[in-house]
């Protein structure tokens, strides 16, 4: 048995952090299916860029789209959603077989809508409705203004894929507003089993101390917060207001490690992978990582819904001088900085090759 095998036998859903025209094309994702048991993927605007922008493989279709007059933001949703319909309809056996729990792929809103309420849900919407796939999450950030739009999605039947997720506290308030969406739904007649899972980036935490602490607290700051924040999660989901809700057919929020592949390049390419195998959870991974898992990674136990460790090494973080609360507002701020980054450089390129291409 593989080790990735072994960790979604855990209960643990493994994703790949990658989409290109390419691994659809010649098998590689299938394979990754068949040998690695990865069961989703997600996207983002930095992973299209680097897509359109590496290959030519995308060059036939912006030129198709650029003659039929599209351009800017609504070819390439086109672009990506067709990328993704192919994902959706690879994992659609196993969003079948778990009756929708597993098997789901992500379309991220324009990050332009970062801090724009009701822009996200018009996208979250229409992005819900063009892709035309039961297995496709919507991707909001759970920035302040993006959490009220998940409320709003949820509520209107919209799978959310909430990105961009940092701490305990930002992620509390994600769950909040899915289960007020929920409880609103339940209120309105109206199905309560609306799929969503938190994503909580990992490695951008080290990346961000790694010049300000000693030696001995190297790569221990993300995973720490991950287990505050997975204790968090499991006592949520153990009290009332949950039970209630799931009592009456509600599907839980499940957590969702993101940015797993280690920033250190000193750093054992599993190290976040080993630390947060959790069952009812999704770890999404990088090629690389998932790649370098498979073939020396290993299984050392599940995380403790008791937070295990966690507090004590965030103790030694802030006698450091670690402040984890302006680290985790500062790294959502740098996050959606730098997805609108990849944005602008996405639809810049996009205009160009439309250009280059065009049909005279």
């Amino acid at each position: 048995m593989t080790i990735t095998k072994s960790l979604h036998d855990l209960g643990q859903s493994l994703w790949l952090d990658n989409i290109t025209r390419e691994i659809l094309d010649d098998g590689t994702l299938k394979r990754y299916i068949d040998e690695y048991s990865v069961t989703g993927l997600t996207s983002n605007p930095t992973i299209f860029d680097e897509a359109i922008g590496k290959t030519a493989a995308y060059d036939e279709g912006i030129r198709q789209k650029a003659d039929a007059g599209l351009k800017g933001e609504e070819l390439f949703l086109e672009l990506a959603l067709e990328e993704l319909r192919r994902a959706a309809d690879l994992f659609k056996p196993e969003f079948d077989r778990t009756q929708g729990v597993d098997g789901w792929v992500s379309m991220e809103v324009s990050p332009l809508l970062a801090n724009d309420t009701q822009g996200t849900i018009d996208a979250a919407l229409r992005i819900h409705k063009q892709a035309n796939r039961p297995n496709l999450y919507v991707k909001i950030p759970g920035t302040p203004a993006g959490v009220p739009a998940i409320e709003a999605a949820i509520f209107a039947g919209v799978p959310v894929n909430v990105t961009l997720l940092f701490s305990r506290e930002q992620y509390l308030k994600v769950a909040q507003a899915y289960m007020s969406a929920i409880e609103r739904r339940i209120a309105a007649g109206l199905d309560p089993k609306i799929s969503s899972v938190a994503s909580v980036f990992v490695s951008r935490w080290d990346r961000a101390v790694a010049d300000k602490v000693p030696a001995d607290l190297l790569n221990k700051l993300g995973i720490a917060i991950m287990q505050r924040t997975y204790k968090a999660h499991c006592d949520l989901i153990a009290g009332p207001r949950w039970q209630a809700l799931q009592a009456k057919g509600a599907r839980i929020q499940r957590m969702l490690w993101a940015s797993t592949g280690t920033k250190d390049p000193k750093a054992p390419a599993g190290l976040y992978v080993e630390a947060l195998a959790a069952p009812d959870t999704v770890d999404t991974m990088p090629e690389k990582t998932l790649l370098a898992f498979a073939e020396k990674g290993a299984l050392k136990g599940v995380m403790s819904k008791d937070g295990g460790d966690g507090e004590q090494v965030l103790a030694r973080f802030a006698k450091a001088g670690i402040d984890v609360e302006a680290i985790a507002a500062q790294l959502q701020i740098e996050g959606a900085a730098s997805f609108v980054k990849s944005w602008t450089e996405l639809m810049q390129r996009i205009k160009d090759k439309s250009a280059a291409l065009a049909t005279t």
